[in-house]
């Protein structure tokens, strides 16, 4: 590009490097006196704004597929844009009007990974103006036309943010504290946490080592705004020679044009929200089996033998290898299934094939819930939990519960009358006649039994807990970094999984075992499997601590939900992110996937519950009632409602049949990201339960739709 090599040869020689001038030159094929003829054309360009920042009308259009400057490969780069002087390795001097200055970067004296992400901030602009350029795009973002306008209002969060660490950064500390004053109140309630965090920024020193400024400087913020919008904002910038704005557009913001009508207030709103801005639509389009794999039959007799082998908990006593056709087919291959081979799943042993088989007695006695058959609620408090309760976790058959603690313990209950026994002593079991059919009875030690088991190994409170299928393991994960896995045969520890160097927020098995996943404040989310000492996959790509995470009912992907306001779903098989949700308003803290695996259910701070087309990856519905975080969602057994616990000490039912049955997915809708939610979520409520004083932490429906719910009581 001609333009930009003469502006950085001129810069050169200003600087008197006059041998890397010619070397440049000689490179480029440049003679003086071509030099000479260029120089005059690019100086003039725009009298009284620095060169480098002149935008020729009409030219340096974002492009929706890229979103920086006109960095597409079929446009030539202009002298003004961010592409064409990012190239050359520096950013733009505050300098001395009309002058070029590139390189600038060299001048920064930070540790060498923040410095490059901070010299984008030095400044080109008169810092008493910043005020004024700020106030005038409100102004005509004010007065133009309704349909305009509530697209347009999503640029003042950004570039509110990027002009104020402008100015902290070049140490205009009187002016950055009045222009945070005079307009921190207009940005939107949902911002505050962050503008909270931003108004501790005063000094340049302060922005080195700071996490959520470095978010936000090297992610891209997301704009989503029709193609009319987005032309009336450039024509105003350009008119207003308000170069200032336009190049804070250009460098930091990423936007994503759409053809067609612009999006309501309410559109908006419901998707808006998170620390880096929308979802890209282009984040959302990879396909996503999202379907069920298929259930291996057996040919299990279910006769009287068969029903003494089982006890109250629905374990199996006896192991009788029979002879399966596991591999036959039961019902047809689900069209958007995975194929059944696309990652390795464990072998049933025969005791799981026991369990499933009293799964589906269990199913045949199902209730049916809907509107008019509400499922009965069975609440377990802890009492007295003086420890402070910090995670619950049921197994799938309800016969156990475990609770995790801040005092670093781990307690599991029996809730059946069948008591928690440990296997005999070594010594013990040379004795027993390992032929007999009772053998599996006879390897447990009455003397241990007792309903309580308390597990001791963490240093710190254990914030996640989840049993294994077959309900011979136990996850927790703590403060102390570390995920163990205790054997419920021995109630000890067997391994202790490290790999986060942070607290881990959240664990949980895959319906399938062997596979688990963590969370932690360490912003990723790892893929183990209970035989390997060290990650499988590691997640990326969180802006801020993955609080909490969800194998897909087919285990093929895995939900996480973070403190950046986003929800993640990765593929287990390459560790891609292929959906990115955004429409909360504060950190995720609880997941849901419905039955069936098309769907997800979100829960947040912000007390709504929001419900995902997996397939589409879109929005389709939003859950309002709870008036503090939810901390718990489940759906029944069959998908026909959606249970949600809260912080606000109410368990609310939802008609997950109505919530998902009139879903316009159609191509337009898919295409633009558009969805039209209800106004009034109140008639999907089917039923609002309250406790006396006790938020609610985990739900669990039965096999039989009984729903379970757990918390701490808490007196004050």
């Amino acid at each position: 590009d001609r333009q930009t090599l003469v502006a950085v040869l001129q810069f050169l020689r200003r600087s008197n490097l006059r041998e890397s001038e010619e070397i440049l030159r000689r490179e480029a094929r440049l003679l003086g006196d071509d030099l000479g003829s260029c120089v005059a054309t690019v100086a003039t360009s725009s009298p009284g704004v620095a060169a480098v920042a002149s935008i020729p009308p009409g030219k340096g259009e974002i492009r929706g597929d890229c979103g920086v400057g006109p960095c597409s490969r079929r446009e030539p780069r202009e002298v003004g844009s961010p592409c064409a002087v990012r190239s050359l390795g520096g950013y733009r001097d505050a300098g001395t009007q009309g002058s070029v200055s590139v390189g600038g970067a060299v001048v920064v004296e930070d540790q060498p990974d923040v410095s490059a992400v901070l010299s984008a901030y030095n400044q080109q602009g008169d810092p008493t103006l910043y005020e004024e350029y700020y106030s005038g795009l409100k102004h005509f973002i004010e007065c133009s036309l309704d349909c305009h306008r509530a697209e347009l209002s999503q640029l003042f969060y950004p570039l509110f943010v990027h002009m104020y660490l402008e100015l902290v950064y070049n140490q205009h500390e009187s002016e950055a504290k009045s222009f945070f004053e005079r307009f921190h109140g207009d940005q939107e309630c949902y911002y505050q946490d962050d503008l909270r965090v931003l108004s501790s920024l005063t000094k340049k020193e302060h922005m080195k080592g700071n996490e959520t400024m470095l978010d936000f400087r090297t992610s891209k913020f997301v704009l989503r705004i029709s193609r009319d919008s987005y032309q009336l904002l450039k024509r105003h910038l350009q008119e207003k020679q308000n170069n200032q704005i336009w190049n804070i557009v250009q460098e930091h913001l990423y936007i994503d044009i759409f053809d067609g009508m612009p999006r309501s207030k309410q559109q908006i709103d419901a998707m808006v929200g998170s620390l880096a801005g929308e979802a890209k639509r282009e984040a959302n389009k990879a396909k996503v089996f999202f379907g069920l794999l298929k259930e291996p039959e057996f040919d299990v007799p279910l006769d009287d033998e068969d029903e003494e082998g089982e006890n109250e908990e629905g374990k199996p006593k006896k192991k009788k290898p029979k002879k399966d056709n596991v591999g036959s087919k039961s019902k047809k291959q689900d069209p958007n299934a995975p194929p059944q081979n696309r990652i390795p799943l464990p072998e049933l042993k025969d005791s799981d094939k026991l369990d499933k088989v009293m799964n589906m007695k269990e199913a045949a006695r199902r209730v049916r819930l809907g509107p008019e058959c509400l499922p009965s609620i069975c609440f377990y408090t802890f009492l007295n939990a003086y420890q402070g309760l910090t995670a619950v976790d049921i197994t799938d058959d309800s016969s156990m519960i475990v609770g995790g603690f801040a005092d670093s313990t781990v307690r599991v209950w029996s809730v059946t009358p069948k008591k928690l026994r440990s296997v005999k002593t070594a010594a013990d079991l040379s004795l027993i006649d390992k032929e007999s059919d009772d053998v599996l009875e006879r390897i447990m030690d009455e003397k241990t039994a007792s309903e309580l088991k308390i597990l001791y190994g963490h240093s710190g409170p254990v914030y996640g807990t989840s049993f294994s299928p077959d309900r011979n393991y136990l996850l927790s994960c703590s403060e102390d970094g570390t995920v163990r896995l205790w054997s419920l045969q021995t109630f000890t520890c067997l391994v202790g999984y490290k790999g986060h160097n942070y607290p881990v927020w959240d664990t949980q098995f895959s319906p399938y075992g062997y596979y688990f996943v963590s969370g932690g404040h360490d912003r990723v989310a790892r893929l183990w499997a209970t035989d390997h000492y060290q990650p499988l996959r590691i997640f990326a790509g969180h802006l801020a601590d993955v609080t909490c995470t969800r194998f897909h009912p087919n285990s093929n992907y895995i939900a996480t939900g973070s403190a950046d306001r986003t929800i993640r779903l990765w593929d287990v098989l390459n560790g891609n992110c292929v959906r990115i949700f955004t429409g909360h308003k504060g950190p995720i803290h609880s997941l849901a996937f419905s039955p069936n695996g098309r769907f997800l259910a979100t829960g947040a701070t912000d007390g709504r519950v929001l419900l995902w087309d997996i397939g589409h990856g879109l929005m389709v519905g939003e859950l309002k009632g709870h008036t503090d975080t939810v901390y718990a969602l489940r759906f029944s057994r069959d998908g026909e409602i959606l249970a949600s616990g809260s912080m606000d000490n109410t368990v609310r039912l939802w008609d997950a049949v109505k919530a998902f049955e009139d879903l316009e997915t159609d191509d337009f809708t898919t295409a633009t990201g558009h969805i039209n939610l209800p106004e009034n979520s109140q008639d999907l409520l089917l039923g609002t339960y309250m406790t006396k004083s006790t938020p609610v932490v985990h739900l669990h429906f039965t096999r039989r739709n009984l729903l379970l719910a757990a918390g701490a009581y808490s007196s004050q």
